[in-house]
C-alpha cells in the first residue's frame, strides 16, 4: 500500500483518553455520551503519517522493510530493514549482495530523511553526479559485501560521509547518524504502525491517561 492511500487516522479527545479511529464516531466509545454537538476539548486531529513515496523524495536517506513486505502491510517490527539514497529524480541507489541496484519502483513506502535542503543549490546540481561516480566504485561490489560490516547501510553512510568531506565537514559515525536521524523517525513509524494494526482489528483504538479527569 503506498502512503497516498493509507487510511486516515484520527484521534479523539472527549472525556479523558485519547480515542483513535478511522473517522469520528457517533458516540464516545470511552464513556457512550453523544459526541454529535458536544463540546470537545480539541479538534478531532489527522495524524500525520510517517511514510513517504520513496520515488519522489530527492537526495533522502531511505529506509523500508527488506522484502517484498510493507510497513503497512506484514511488518513485524522485528525484521530487516533496507537502506537507500535516491538521486535528484527519485531513482533509489541501494547496494546489496547483487552489487549496485538503481531501483525506478519498490520504494513507494519508506521513512524518509532528507539530505539535501531545498536551498542547497549547489550540492543540488552535483548530486546525481557524485551519487553515480561514489556507486561506480569497487567497494560496492557484488563480491565485496558482507551482511553485518559491508552492507546497504555502510553504503548509505559512506556516500554521506563522503559528501561531508567535500563539503569541509566532520565525518559522521553510524551510532551518531543513526541516533540523530534514524531512531526519532523510527520511533514516530513504530507508534504509527502499531495504531494502524490496532485499527486493522478493531473500530477504536483507546488510550487512556490516569492523570486526567474524566469528564462528560
Amino acid at each position: 500500500m503506498a502512503a497516498a492511500e493509507e487510511a486516515a487516522i484520527v484521534r479523539v479527545r472527549h472525556c479523558g483518553p485519547d480515542i483513535f479511529c478511522r473517522r469520528p464516531p457517533e458516540r464516545c466509545p470511552a464513556c457512550g455520551c453523544p459526541l454529535r454537538g458536544a463540546a470537545l476539548p480539541a479538534v478531532p486531529v489527522r495524524l500525520p503519517s510517517p511514510f513517504r513515496h520513496g520515488h519522489r523524495q530527492r537526495g533522502a536517506f531511505l529506509l523500508r522493510p527488506t522484502g517484498a513486505a510493507a510497513f503497512l502491510g506484514g511488518y513485524d517490527g522485528n525484521s530487516d530493514l533496507h537502506v537507500g539514497i535516491t538521486n535528484t529524480n527519485g531513482l533509489v541507489y541501494n547496494y546489496d549482495e547483487e552489487g549496485i541496484h538503481r531501483d525506478e519502483t519498490g520504494w513507494e513506502q519508506c521513512i524518509s530523511i532528507p539530505l539535501v535542503q531545498p536551498d542547497m543549490f549547489g550540492l543540488l546540481h552535483q548530486w546525481d553526479k557524485l551519487l553515480e561516480e561514489f556507486s561506480a566504485g569497487e567497494a560496492w561490489l557484488p563480491h565485496r559485501y558482507e551482511e553485518h560490516d559491508h552492507n546497504c547501510y555502510t553504503y548509505a553512510l559512506a556516500f554521506i560521509n563522503s559528501v561531508l568531506t567535500a563539503q569541509g565537514k566532520q565525518q559522521m559515525s553510524k551510532s551518531e547518524f543513526t541516533e540523530k536521524f534514524v531512531i526519532p523517525q523510527t520511533k514516530k513509524a513504530s507508534k504509527y504502525i502499531t495504531l494502524h494494526q490496532e485499527l486493522t482489528a478493531n473500530e477504536f483504538y483507546i488510550v487512556y491517561h490516569p492523570d486526567q479527569e474524566k469528564q462528560c
